[in-house]
C-alpha cells in the first residue's frame, strides 16, 4: 500500500493555491503550436480509423463477400486492439516518455493500414484493423495527457480540445473521401498522418512534467523554456511543478490496486463514469455504421455521409438527436408518415454527431488528463481508457444486432443514456478552467496543504 505524506513537512510557504499567478507562460509560442500539431496528428489517425468502416461497408462486403457477422467483427475488432493498447498505454508512457510512446503507437498504425490495403481475405482485414486499434488505444491516453502537460493553464482547455477536433476532422475527411474512392486507397491515405507525426516527433520537446517525474531536471528546464519562449520567465511555473513533483516522490508508484483507495474515489468515479456514459450513448454505433443507418431509414448513404461531414464540429443535443432517430424508425410503421420519417433520421444523426463533437466527444478525455496526479496518472489513465474501449467494443459489435432487433428501441436507449449524462456532469464533474494541473489536484485533496 502506498505511503502518506507527512503534513508537518509541508510548510505554509510552499502552498501554491493562493499565490497570485506570477508566470508569463500564457503566451502561444511557435514551439507550442508545432508541438500540439504533431501530437494531434495522432488524433487525426484516431479519427480516420473510426470513420473508415462506415463509408467502405458496402464495397468491402461485396468485394470480399463478407457476412454481417464478419463485417461486425471487422468493425469491432478495432476496439479490441484499442483495449489492449489502452491497458498498456499508461505504463508505456511512464517508462519511455510521452513522445516516444506516440512514435511506438504509430508503428502499429502504419502496419495496420498496410495490412488492410493488401488484404484479399477477411483474416488480414481483421489483423490490420486490430493493429490500428492497438495504436489508437495508446493514442487515446497519451495525446490528451501530453497536450495537458505542455500547455499553460490559461490555454490548456482550448489546446486539449484540439485532440477531439482532429478526431472529428479525421472522421470527416475519411467519410468524405470514402464516398468517392475505393477502400484500398482509403487505407493507403490513412498512413499519411502517421508518417507526418513520426517525422514531427524528432523535433518537438518531451513533456516537462514527465521529465520532472523521472528526475531529469536540466532537461525539464530546457523543455519548459522551449515551450514558453526563450524570453519568458518560467521561474514560477517551474518551481510549482518541481515542488509538487518532489512531494509526490514520497509516494511509491501507483498501481491499479492503489487506485481504489478512498482519496481517489471521486476522480475514479468521474473518469470512469464519463467514459461509460460517452460510449453507451451510442457514438461508435453511429460512427462505425452511419451509412447502413441512412440506408435503413431510406436516405441516400452518400448524401447522409457528406452531410455528416458538414456538421461534424457544430450543433447541440445528443439526447435529442438519438430521440429523433428512434422516432423516425417508429414512424416508418405509419404509412402516411413513412416518407417524412427518413428525413427525421437524417436530422437526428446530424444533430447527434455535431453535439457529440462539441461536448461528450472531448470532455471525458480533457477531464481524464487533468484530475489524476502524475504518480498514478499512468495506471489511472490506462484504467479509464480501457473502460472507454470496452464500452466502445460492446456498442460497435452489438449495434447491427440491436438494429435488427428494434431500431427505434436502440436509439431510445441511447437517448436515455445521453439524458443521464447531463445530470452526471452537473452533479459530479469538477470545474478545471483557469487552474494548473497541480492546483486541480490540490483541490481534490491528493496532497494536503
Amino acid at each position: 500500500m502506498r505511503g502518506e505524506i507527512d503534513e508537518a513537512n509541508l510548510a505554509p510557504e510552499t502552498s501554491l493555491i493562493n499565490k497570485e499567478n506570477q508566470d508569463s507562460s500564457a503566451t502561444i509560442t511557435t514551439t507550442l503550436l508545432l508541438t500540439t500539431f504533431v501530437a494531434v496528428s495522432g488524433s487525426f489517425v484516431f479519427g480516420s480509423a473510426i470513420g473508415y468502416s462506415s463509408p467502405v461497408q458496402s464495397d468491402l462486403t461485396k468485394e470480399l463477400n463478407l457476412s454481417v457477422a464478419e463485417y461486425s467483427l471487422f468493425g469491432s475488432i478495432l476496439t479490441i486492439g484499442a483495449m489492449i493498447g489502452a491497458a498498456m498505454s499508461g505504463r508505456i508512457a511512464d517508462m519511455i516518455g510521452r513522445r516516444a510512446t506516440m512514435g511506438f503507437s504509430e508503428m502499429f498504425c502504419i502496419l495496420g493500414w498496410l495490412a488492410i490495403y493488401l488484404s484479399k481475405v477477411a483474416i488480414w482485414l481483421d489483423v490490420g484493423r486490430f493493429l490500428v486499434g492497438y495504436g489508437m488505444g495508446v493514442f487515446s491516453f497519451v495525446v490528451p495527457v501530453y497536450i495537458a502537460e505542455i500547455t499553460p493553464k490559461g490555454l490548456r482547455g482550448g489546446f486539449t480540445t484540439v485532440h477531439q477536433l482532429l478526431i472529428c476532422l479525421g472522421v470527416s475527411v475519411t467519410y468524405l473521401l470514402g464516398s468517392f474512392i475505393g477502400w484500398r486507397i482509403l487505407a493507403l491515405i490513412g498512413m499519411i498522418p502517421c508518417v507526418v507525426q513520426m517525422m514531427g516527433l524528432f523535433v518537438i520537446p518531451e513533456s516537462p512534467r514527465w521529465l520532472a517525474k523521472v528526475g531529469k531536471w536540466e532537461e525539464f528546464e530546457i523543455a519548459l523554456q522551449r515551450l514558453r519562449g526563450e524570453s519568458a520567465d518560467i521561474s514560477y511555473e517551474s518551481n510549482e511543478i518541481k515542488d509538487y513533483t518532489r512531494r509526490l516522490t514520497d509516494l511509491s508508484e501507483g498501481s491499479i490496486v492503489d487506485l481504489f483507495q478512498p482519496q481517489y474515489a471521486k476522480s475514479l468515479v468521474v473518469g470512469v463514469g464519463l467514459m461509460v456514459l460517452q460510449q453507451f450513448g451510442g457514438v461508435n454505433g453511429i460512427a462505425f455504421y452511419a451509412s447502413s443507418i441512412f440506408e435503413s431509414a431510406g436516405v441516400s448513404s452518400k448524401i447522409g455521409m457528406i452531410a455528416m461531414v458538414v456538421v461534424q464540429i457544430s450543433a447541440t443535443g445528443t439526447c435529442i438527436g438519438c430521440f429523433l432517430v428512434g422516432l423516425s424508425f417508429s414512424l416508418q410503421f405509419v404509412k402516411q408518415l413513412s416518407g417524412d420519417a427518413s428525413y427525421l433520421a437524417l436530422t437526428g444523426v446530424l444533430v447527434y454527431t455535431g453535439s457529440f463533437s462539441l461536448g461528450m466527444g472531448g470532455i471525458p478525455w480533457v477531464i481524464m488528463s487533468e484530475i489524476f496526479p502524475i504518480d498514478i496518472k499512468g495506471s489511472a489513465g490506462s484504467l479509464v481508457t480501457v473502460v472507454s474501449w470496452v464500452g466502445s467494443w460492446i456498442i460497435s459489435f452489438t449495434f447491427n444486432f440491436l438494429m435488427n432487433w428494434n431500431p427505434a428501441g436502440t436509439f431510445y436507449v441511447f437517448a436515455t443514456v445521453c439524458g443521464a449524462t447531463v445530470i452526471f456532469v452537473a452533479k459530479l464533474v469538477p470545474e478545471t478552467k483557469g487552474r494548473t494541473l497541480e492546483e486541480i489536484q490540490y483541490s481534490i485533496g491528493y496532497v494536503e496543504l
